[in-house]
């Protein structure tokens, strides 16, 4: 009786510590998770950590997710828990700064007129007209908002920089502040309107147009030698002949921590294509540079040389009196393979168009991180910058080439500590209307510095990747590549600063059964091999009954089939019957083996794993009575 009693007592003494575990657990472990998956899917990383620390002001985030998009495609499912398990990390890191609420928009209700309002997303389930939804709003205290329509899954590797994004332009409601400085006629030009029938020449160029819809944008002259400390990002594109004062400028602005993007050109398409008013030539100077800046900065540019790549070549005459077919001019060419996919501004693009473009390259001994953006196939070369200048001859620059199988960097992400171009301030220009109170010179830069370098300009130009028509009376822009979405995204990534620049692709959450895959494959391989040679000879067999049957070649149509043929049709239909059997079963093998595979799974999760914990168990409760027998004794 006494040892019933210390066997309820001890029972109930584990309950009671079990149950203190859990609430010690629940109250002190309650924010503590481990991140097991592979890629880190469920860690925030370092940047956006900085920027929820950064929060001054509330945010609230709404997500939108209809249940019935879960239960009819389970993949939306699985990617919804991820989005709330994201939505709840970003929340504790925040440190109350993230308010989060979570609906389920059922049809017809108000909280589907919200997500209307909002501008989520419908999309239609059924053929009843049913929409769902699977989007996010975000909004701050001066009612700013931000959203993301609908949660495409391809963008999953992005879905950390998404909302990133979402909540640093909340917390940061005034619209980034752009300053171009370009020798280029971005903004318009007059004269080539008043010179011009078209309408559209003239114009501003569609590049720079997008870029004033998504930013405040200013001009900064040629001759500035100081760049605004309100800019944060200078786009500097086919600057030409800068004084030693402007690039000091650049240089400083660097080393304050602006972000540049720099577009360099060994041959200015555009240019070359608008003549001088009052001579009616093209310009002989056509390209421009930044190697005071680039050299000082571990940036190596070729500008000597155009990067030329036959795949991806325009078609174009290849002379203004030539009748012959189109010839491939590879000094302008589309990029698609050539995109980087793991950064958040070109994985989602499908090509960029460059002409006349330089290459890039980090120079040796650079301490610089140097992230290749765009980058030329492996059927690539170069082409005597001479050759493209002076009236180029597309099929003798194409009978000439040779590709040298090196991929070229056209555009690159740069990021290190710089150290300045120059010493000290150089004296003021001699023509100086006014004195101009410089900054403190700074010798390096206080943290990492962030830019992009392109050795391209006229991929902003409209002819290289817009149509521009007139539709009743309105300019009608048609993009045919992704030029100014390239550059739109770049700056974008640059205001956002570190932070977003740091982000990259994290993988996704749906991970793919790969030995299955693998199987599948491999049974798809041998099927299709299989399927070439049995479908060969169900062709000719069923030539033969057809004739056989026709009684054609030798007696006629109308002749009679004789018994000799009536059994060779038999055995014709019973070898058709055969082989079509032969084409199923490597189907039918595929389908067993996944099957065993799956039989497999199932043993192990079922049976195995439980039998191994059993048999730790069993180890363990032995080991201890030999302990106690030993003690015993």
């Amino acid at each position: 009786m006494r040892r019933l009693w210390t066997s309820v007592v001890g029972v109930v003494a584990v309950l009671a510590i079990l149950v203190g575990v859990n609430l010690v657990a629940e109250y002190r472990l309650s924010q503590t998770k481990l991140d097991l998956t592979q890629q880190r899917l469920y860690t925030l990383a370092p940047g956006t950590r900085k920027i929820l620390a950064e929060l001054k002001d509330t945010i609230t985030l709404r997500f939108y997710y209809s249940r019935a998009l879960g239960s009819r495609i389970p993949m939306y499912g699985a990617y919804s828990d991820r989005i709330s398990e994201m939505l709840r990390e970003y929340a504790s890191a925040s440190g109350g700064k993230i308010r989060l609420e979570f609906y389920d928009p059922e049809p017809f209700s108000q909280t589907e007129d919200r997500a209307v309002a909002y501008g989520l997303q419908g999309v239609p389930i059924d053929q009843s007209g049913e929409q769902v939804y699977f989007g996010l709003a975000g909004s701050n205290l001066l009612d700013d908002e931000r959203t993301v329509a609908f949660f495409q899954p391809e963008r999953e590797r992005f879905l950390e920089f998404d909302l990133t994004r979402l909540i640093y332009e909340l917390s940061s409601p005034k619209r980034p502040l752009i300053g171009i400085m370009s020798s280029l006629p971005v903004d318009g030009d007059p004269r080539a309107m008043m010179m011009s029938q078209n309408r559209a020449a003239g114009q501003p160029w569609v590049a720079t147009m997008q870029l004033r819809q998504a930013f405040g944008v200013r001009n900064v002259p040629l001759d500035a030698q100081v760049i605004d400390p309100e800019i944060q990002v200078l786009l500097v594109a086919h600057a030409q002949n800068l004084s030693p004062n402007t690039l000091y400028a650049i240089d400083q602005f660097v080393m304050r921590g602006g972000r540049l993007m720099a577009m360099v050109d060994p041959h200015s398409e555009a240019q070359a294509a608008t003549p001088n008013p009052q001579t009616g030539q093209p310009p002989s100077d056509t390209a421009s540079s930044l190697a005071t800046l680039f050299d000082a900065w571990g940036i190596a540019y070729d500008g000597t040389q155009i990067s030329a790549d036959i795949k991806g070549a325009w078609r174009v005459r290849g002379s203004a009196n030539d009748r012959a077919q189109p010839v491939d001019y590879v000094a302008w060419f589309n990029i698609r393979d050539g995109l980087n996919t793991n950064d958040p501004a070109t994985a989602e693009l499908t090509q960029v168009t460059v002409a006349s473009a330089g290459s890039l390259t980090k120079k040796d001994g650079a301490t610089i991180d140097f992230t290749p953006l765009l980058t030329t196939s492996e059927l690539s070369g170069v082409v005597p910058l001479e050759r493209i200048k002076n009236f180029p001859d597309p099929g003798r620059i194409l009978a000439e080439f040779k590709p040298d199988g090196v991929r070229r960097v056209i555009a690159a992400r740069v990021r290190g500590e710089l150290a300045s171009a120059f010493k000290e301030a150089p004296p003021p220009p001699a023509d100086a209307k006014e004195k101009v109170t410089l900054p403190e010179h700074r010798a390096k830069t206080d943290g990492t510095a962030n830019m992009v370098v392109v050795a391209d300009s006229d991929m902003l130009g409209d002819r290289f990747w817009v149509r521009v028509q007139e539709f009743f009376g309105q300019q009608e822009a048609t993009p045919f590549s992704d030029n100014g979405p390239f550059v739109a995204n770049l700056i974008g990534t640059l205001a956002g600063g570190d932070a977003l620049i740091g982000l990259r692709s994290r993988g996704t959450s749906l991970r793919p059964f790969d030995l299955v895959e693998d199987m599948q494959r491999t049974a798809e391989a041998r099927f299709r091999a299989t399927e070439q040679e049995l479908t060969k000879h169900l062709d000719e067999t069923q030539k033969k009954l057809t004739e056989l049957r026709t009684g054609r070649g030798t007696q006629g149509a109308n002749a009679v089939i004789s018994e000799q043929q009536r059994e060779t049709i038999d055995a014709l239909r019973r070898d058709i019957t055969d082989t079509r059997g032969k084409l199923r079963n490597v189907q039918l093998e595929l389908r067993r083996d996944i099957r065993s595979l799956e039989n497999q799974l199932r043993m192990f999760n079922i049976v195995l794993v439980p039998a191994v914990l059993a048999l730790i168990a069993i180890v363990l409760g032995i080991a201890r009575r030999q302990r106690r027998a030993r003690a015993r004794a």
